[in-house]
């Protein structure tokens, strides 16, 4: 499910005070296995000096046509017929406009125009510059080439100002590389996935609510690896302070009652549906419109109903792969096995609760027909990946690449 690993990725960077930010970029995409090329415009150097990336990536930096490591006259389009993906972080408003133009006069546009592998964009530009019509039209351009152009951050400029013309975050441009790499060829690619994640608050009053401590990561990190392995991925969160796996359909809920509801309407021409939220059993049979005030009584009843098993009402969808978690503080297999049959699942990962929420690592056992699979503890990011594959090697045939 590393779908970085030993691609070939060309990152061109322009003439931007973002471009510090690119070396960032080519440190993590290079520590996650990929052999990583950077172009770097005369402009580019005059902000980040070219033995930056050279030290991040461990190879050599690329910047004039005519001095390039390849034998023969076709050495300037090289770089462009071997990529997999060519990444042009930042990209500035010159160099947008030349690549819209079709120009190739240095090593960076004649490699984009060479290629036939994705492009990906991340413009960074003044607010005025990404404003002008010009801008417009030629990102416009781009786009209809096929170009993935993403929307730049707003914020404060290097200049005192502030506006949308941003460079996005490194992680957020190396989430829709993983994902234009996984689109090409993942194993999941042409699937639609459907990941759950995160607790439910259930209102009490509007300040006060019943919930849990789950944090949502292992269920980010899950849609993350769909995401990977090339899915269109639809994740549907409780309230969770982490940032979302970008290039991921991302449908926030609060409530049991909401979640089920975002759910079903996911899972509508879905392939797999994996339910990692921690979704309340039970919620306030009312809520106050106003807050509660505690007064001299020294203790409160508050009436409870049970909350819908979304699980259990998606148990005829036979065309739905479909997994559960189980999180218990004890007689953990009992537990699961219970849950999978009584909820008609797939396959069940069960875990520790102490142990696991909260935590940035966990151990988990997958159960289902054929028995059981345990997990050594790791990262969750890790176990996410471990756990997707073991779903597409136990089908095949539903999750194959379409």
């Amino acid at each position: 499910m590393n779908v970085i690993a030993n691609k070939q990725i060309i990152l061109g960077v322009s003439g931007s005070i973002a471009a510090y930010k690119a070396a960032e970029l080519a440190r993590s995409l290079s520590l996650g296995g990929a052999l990583v090329d950077v172009i770097m415009t005369e402009a580019a150097q005059r902000f980040v000096g070219a033995p930056t990336f050279q030290a991040l990536t461990g190879r050599p930096v690329l910047a004039d046509m005519w001095a390039l490591p390849e034998d023969g006259v076709v050495g300037h389009v090289a770089l462009g017929r071997r990529a997999d993906l060519v990444v042009l972080a930042p990209a500035t408003a010159n160099t947008i406009a030349r690549i819209a133009a079709g120009l190739s006069d240095d090593l960076l546009t004649t490699t984009v125009l060479a290629t036939s592998a994705p492009v990906l964009c991340a413009p960074a530009m003044n607010p005025q510059m990404y404003a002008n019509p010009a801008t417009q039209a030629n990102i416009a351009t781009l786009r209809q080439r096929g170009v993935a152009v993403l929307e730049p951050g707003f914020g404060r400029m290097a200049e005192p100002q502030v506006g949308l013309g941003r460079m996005p975050e490194p992680a957020v441009i190396e989430g829709h590389a993983r994902a234009l790499l996984g689109r090409a060829g993942g194993p999941l690619r042409g699937r639609r996935v459907v990941v759950s994640a995160g607790g439910t608050h259930e209102p009490i009053d509007p300040v006060r609510f019943i919930g849990n401590r789950a944090s949502g990561r292992m269920g980010f990190a899950l849609a993350g690896a769909a995401r990977d392995g090339g899915a269109q991925v639809t994740l549907v969160a409780g309230p969770a302070a982490l940032p979302p796996p970008p290039a991921v359909d991302l449908v926030r809920v609060e409530t049991a009652l909401q979640m089920r509801d975002a759910v079903y309407a996911a899972v509508e021409g879905a392939d797999l549906l994996i339910m990692n939220a921690a979704v309340a059993d039970f919620r306030p049979a009312e809520r106050a419109e106003r807050k509660i005030k505690k007064g001299d009584d020294d203790e409160m009843l508050l009436r409870l109903v049970r909350n819908p098993d979304i699980l259990a009402g998606l148990a005829a969808r036979r065309d739905l792969v479909k997994v559960g978690f189980a999180a218990e503080t004890h007689d953990l297999a009992a537990y699961a096995l219970s849950k999978l049959e009584r909820k008609g699942l797939d396959m069940i990962i069960a875990n520790e609760a102490v142990a696991s929420i909260g935590h940035d690592d966990i151990e988990v056992t997958l159960f289902d027909a054929q028995g059981a699979q345990r997990l050594p503890r790791q990262p969750k990011e890790q176990a996410a990946a471990a756990i997707l594959e073991a779903i597409i090697r136990r089908w095949p045939a539903r999750l194959a690449p379409t």
